[in-house]
């Protein structure tokens, strides 16, 4: 473990330097990996780990959408491919994958499979937080970890298809095993993390919720179409309006800042960007900072997580996403945004 200065905290990270995959393997040599859900973590974690050489099982509703694209990616039915009963009976690592909807679903079932001596395994800290709410609480004689890949589980595929990783953060609930740690950091850098550090269930998940709602997803949209409607409203066409609010950002700017730092992107645009973007930022960020407020109390206080549970108990919650989903897309920003990606050249 690596103690690396984050801003001036110091804190510890593991590295594949410090734990090889071949440390990983021999971990978890005597392991069956039993990866619970096909859906959005599901394949790229359990694809990654086959690939790395771990033991790894896969376990689906039979006759589902996500039975089929199992079959399709290579898993065998009977062989490393079973229904969630199955799998979870002949698995002593269970990565329960499934939504927390499912996870509440299904948790009976899990739970009875969990022998003394098996390992949980969550990507998420959502259903051990709010054990309250979900009913999610295991039993004392297993160890429970987490792996959050800091990302989907697309972007975990794809990126460990590039020979490349996405950074993971791990926990331990339970140690029953006393080697509850370094499971987690084997499956961790099975999993393709690139590197891993160290968190608990309850600041995941609130991380998590308010990453989320805030910049990555819910605060991101939102600030696209405030931008892109202002523009039109002045007479931008919706090529200019989406080229100035998405397509800069995504195509342009944001792998600068990926690339090294946000001080680095504004040294790498014009001097009229440079001193527009430092004197505005702190506008945004005094308007924004009691929006934030606002959303991690309420994920602290537990009210997000009964927004989500009751939404998803709902019979009509995927009619209901859908047509939300769909006013998103046939709205005019992202019309043109289709348009604008079609005139890529690589598309060309």
């Amino acid at each position: 473990m690596a103690t690396i200065n984050f801003g001036g905290v110091n804190e510890h990270v593991v590295t594949r330097d410090e734990f090889p995959l071949k440390k990983a393997i021999d971990t978890l040599k005597h392991e069956t990996i039993a990866v619970l859900g096909y859906g959005v973590q599901g394949p790229g974690q359990a694809l990654n780990l086959k690939d790395n050489g771990f033991n790894v099982i896969v376990g689906q509703r039979k006759n589902s959408s996500t039975w089929e694209k199992a079959v399709n990616d290579g898993w065998v039915p009977g062989e490393n491919l079973f229904e969630l009963e199955e799998a979870a009976e002949r698995g002593t690592i269970l990565q329960y994958l499934l939504s927390d909807a499912g996870q509440i679903a299904q948790w009976e079932m899990v739970k009875s499979k969990l022998k003394k001596g098996k390992t949980l395994y969550f990507s998420h800290g959502f259903g051990i937080t709010y054990k309250e709410k979900t009913g999610i609480v295991p039993n004392e004689d297993v160890d429970v970890i987490l792996v959050a890949p800091k990302g989907s589980g697309t972007s975990l595929r794809r990126l460990f298809l590039e020979g490349k990783g996405l950074n993971s953060s791990y926990a331990v609930h339970q140690n029953y095993s006393g080697n509850a740690a370094n499971k987690a950091i084997a499956l961790g850098i099975g999993v393709g993390s690139g590197y891993l550090f160290e968190t608990t269930f309850k600041k995941e998940v609130y991380s998590d919720l308010t990453g989320e709602r805030g910049i990555l997803m819910g605060a991101l949209a939102g600030l696209f179409e405030a931008q892109y409607n202002t523009l039109r409203k002045y007479g931008h066409s919706p090529s200019e309006a989406f080229n100035e609010t998405v397509e800069e950002l995504t195509q342009s700017l944001m792998p600068l800042v990926a690339e090294n730092g946000m001080d680095w992107m504004y040294a790498n645009t014009s001097t009229t960007a440079q001193r527009g973007a430092l004197d505005w930022r702190h506008k945004f960020r005094n308007a924004t900072t009691p929006v934030f407020e606002e959303l991690y109390n309420k994920v602290a206080n537990g009210e997000e997580a009964d927004v989500v549970i009751k939404a998803n108990a709902e019979l009509d919650y995927r009619k209901k996403l859908n047509t939300e989903l769909k006013e998103i897309r046939d709205s005019e920003l992202w019309q043109a945004g289709r348009k604008v990606r079609s005139l890529r050249p690589e598309h060309n």
